[in-house]
């Protein structure tokens, strides 16, 4: 296994890929020098003396400041490191070369729905209006499980706090969020329960779902009911006889829509997991496929590299408000920009946050940006998306379903339980928590340190995602769990 990797040639770094020693001799561009201190898996040491206030690059791009003189072996962390992150910029499109050789098409085993969509599962979903009825949702999910027959895979609830209480874009985002998932194809059925005083009510929350195939999309109100848990449960068994319906048959891969999050990062997120999302997502692309790339503040540092992808300026006009109108969300709400990363990051030798933006971003590849969507828009272009929601795990990751994502790819270095309401792959920076935490990871993309090709994984993660969308259970489903959060931004009555 290597000891330690130079990212990019113009580095001043380089990132330990396991514990060294004070004492280790290293040997560099065909200099050696001994490490001054020990340096932790993940993080990173100075190659050359760094003066104060010098720019220290990492991924061929700055990452922060020296706040003092670095010498040569010496640990580059959180110590003697800080951002260079401020306030909105002024950006110039500078387009790159984004190019894509078209690859062979592939099929998966999915479904096909009567609007034309396709799904990767065969779910009856129980989606609440507002969480007073999040009891009563859970309920009916737990008693329906005698309805499970046929293909359906599984009956789901999915409770949330909210949905009454809300102003202004805190319940249009509810009612876009929740009217997202009621149209979501890996649903072949979906119940719709109401309590029936609240602000996003049926009838409401109808102008959001717009049409709908009345076959597939129940409603009840709980008020109306004299026993809602029974007057659902006669539903789920009509409607399970509809959903058991639907069978798998082969479909192009051009259809699948893929979303890529990261969470609980570590020092060997941006050279081993990431870069292996991004080859999958180029993968795909190449083949006619959809990728989702969120979580805006984890751009912040490294923004200028997506920018430059978009495929037109227009694009790059997006780009540029979906960056700044995320800073202006952090400082209306008397925040720092740059209060990232998380202790986890940090202790996994993450130091700034330009260090975790430039390692998060190599989730998008190479491709070329074809669309920028609004936190709740559904995706409906073709290729690399980026899509307006904040970095934390549960929201990002329903915004990505929400959107439309059959799947979403998570790679982590942490390590974490937690589900969305579509399959979520946990993929591992590295082996250790792979070997540790086999009840929560899927895939392993710590083998990239141990003599794996990027392009040998890439590909093997590829034929994975196609499995899972063939009907292979992740981790998580395996568990039972199923989550969804949606983003809270402003006053609660």
């Amino acid at each position: 296994m290597q000891k330690f990797i130079k990212i990019h040639s113009d580095d001043c770094v380089a990132v330990a890929l396991q514990s060294l020693y004070a004492g280790t001799s290293i040997e560099i561009d065909g200099e050696a020098f001994h490490l001054k201190e020990d340096i932790p898996q993940g993080h990173k040491f100075a190659l050359l003396d760094i003066a104060a206030n010098m720019p220290v690059l990492k991924y061929g791009n700055p990452i922060g400041i020296a706040t003092k003189p670095i010498s040569r072996g010496c640990l580059v962390h959180t110590h003697n490191l800080k951002t260079q992150l401020g306030e909105l910029l002024d950006y110039t499109y500078e387009k790159t070369d984004t190019t894509l050789a078209k690859t062979k098409d592939i099929t998966f085993m999915g479904y096909k729905r009567t609007d034309g969509k396709v799904g990767v599962r065969n779910e009856i979903w129980i989606i609440p209006t507002v969480g007073c009825i999040n009891n009563v949702a859970t309920a009916i999910a737990a008693q329906a499980k005698e309805f499970t027959f046929g293909t359906i895979d599984e009956i789901v609830a999915f409770p949330h706090p909210y949905g009454c209480s809300q102003m202004g874009d805190d319940q249009e985002n509810t009612r876009q969020i929740l009217a997202d998932l009621i149209q979501h194809p890996n649903a072949g059925g979906v119940l719709v329960l109401g309590l029936g005083c609240e602000n996003s009510n049926i009838s409401e929350l109808k102008k959001y779902i717009g049409n709908y195939d009345k076959k597939r999309v129940r409603f009840l109100i709980a008020q109306e009911c004299e026993d809602e848990i029974a007057d659902a449960l006669n539903i789920i068994k009509d409607l399970s006889q509809y959903v058991g319906s639907f069978k798998r048959e082969p479909i192009s891969c051009s259809e699948l829509i893929i979303g890529m999050k990261c969470g609980g990062s570590d020092g060997l997120s941006g050279i081993t997991a990431n870069p292996t999302v991004g080859a999958f997502s180029d993968l795909l692309i190449s083949k006619g496929g959809t990728t989702i790339l969120t979580e805006v503040p984890e751009m912040f540092g490294a923004e200028t590299l997506l920018m430059n992808r978009c495929a037109n300026e227009a694009l790059f006009e997006k780009t540029v408000n979906l960056i700044n109108d995320f800073k202006k969300y952090f400082t209306t709400h008397n925040q720092t920009i740059y209060e990232n990363p998380s202790p986890g990051n940090k202790e996994g030798g993450i130091s700034t946050l330009e260090d975790k933006s430039l390692g998060c971003t190599q989730k998008s590849g190479k491709a070329a940006i074809c669309g920028v969507l609004s936190y709740g828009e559904t995706v409906t272009t073709k290729g690399l998306n980026l899509l307006s929601a904040p970095g934390n795990d549960l929201v990002a990751s329903t915004a990505l379903a929400a959107s439309g994502a059959h799947i979403v790819l998570f790679t982590t270095g942490r390590g974490t339980p937690f589900a969305s309401p579509v399959p979520t792959v946990k993929i591992s920076t590295n082996s250790a928590l792979t070997a540790k935490k086999t009840n929560w990871i899927d895939f392993n993309c710590g083998v990239l340190v141990e003599g794996t090709s990027l392009e040998e994984l890439s590909e093997q993660l590829f034929d994975y995602v196609i499995a899972v969308a063939s009907g292979e259970k992740v981790k998580a489903e395996q568990a039972g769990f199923h989550d969804m959060a949606i983003f809270k931004q402003g006053v609660t009555l």
